[in-house]
């Protein structure tokens, strides 16, 4: 006579079922520890995109981060600027990617702009970590002081998604002429939370990049936007973000934007309305 659908044979089933499943869980946590930074940074490598954009006036910045690591970057210079900008890109692709953007910076807003990538980006050396890429900004930020004669803490930092939470860090710690943040979160595993509720990502991931205690530690302007259709980094993180931060501080909300859509008029013209407040 066959034990099949016998209440043994049954538990037997469902935890040997549970036992694979558990297993492969805990071999996809283990292979998204070792390879957490191919799941962060997704940077592009020279020579791919375009390296001489027509009509953005630049020279080639080039300077190592602490620990030795040679980096490169752009410098946009400006006849009579109203600010020295410090511009730190997202988590893909490379500076050249952004080439309109830090056109219309020098061109109509009339900033100087260093523009820089991160280690393992574009034509910088090395791996992106979250150290790398918080001591990166901090050597791009001493190279513009230097280029420009001013002090560090009179830099305005302008970071767009993860380069918004590199900007904060930099903020906190040394201060700033003012702070430019878009489409920025409050900490990377509130973001990877949001997008795999079923894994205990808290947890488990290292990189913490916690905008939102960093920034309490900021005491200059700060001029903040989100579109409230984010998919990727969620409308509410940014709010919570704007929430820790100190006065004084403007968040602007940018009406069906999604994280990658081009920048708004309302939103290039709150920019231009913050450099003319700063101090």
């Amino acid at each position: 006579m066959s034990d099949v659908g016998h209440p043994s044979t049954r538990k037997w089933t469902i935890l040997r079922a549970a036992r694979w499943l558990t297993a492969g869980c805990l071999l996809l946590l283990l292979a998204a520890m070792l390879y957490e930074n191919f799941l962060i940074f997704f940077p592009s490598r020279y020579p791919e995109g375009d390296w001489q954009p027509q009509g953005l006036t630049f020279e080639d910045a080039w300077f190592q981060a602490a620990d030795g690591t040679r980096l490169h970057g752009w410098y946009l210079p400006c006849d009579k600027p109203r600010a020295c900008v410090l511009f730190a890109h997202g988590n893909a692709g490379h500076l050249a990617y952004r080439a309109d953007f830090l056109r219309y910076l020098q061109q109509h807003l009339q900033v100087a702009v260093l523009a820089f990538d991160y280690r393992g980006f574009g034509r910088s050396a090395g791996s992106p970590t979250e150290n790398g890429v918080l001591a990166d900004a901090r050597a791009a930020r001493d190279w513009l002081a230097q280029r420009a004669g001013i002090g560090p803490a009179d830099i305005v930092l302008l970071g767009e998604s993860i380069g918004g939470a590199v900007a904060v860090d930099v903020a906190a710690a040394d201060g700033a002429r003012g702070l430019i943040l878009e489409n920025t979160f409050s900490s990377l595993p509130d973001v990877a939370a949001h997008h795999f509720r079923w894994l205990p990502v808290r947890l488990l991931l290292r990189t913490r990049l916690d905008s939102r205690t960093a920034i309490a530690r900021y005491h200059g302007p700060l001029l903040q936007c989100h579109g409230d259709a984010d998919s990727i980094v969620p409308y509410s993180l940014g709010v919570q973000l704007h929430q820790a931060a100190n006065d004084p501080k403007q968040f602007v909300t940018i009406g069906g934007g999604d994280h990658n859509d081009g920048r708004s008029a309302a939103w290039l013209m709150a920019i231009d309305e913050f450099l003319d407040q700063l101090p």
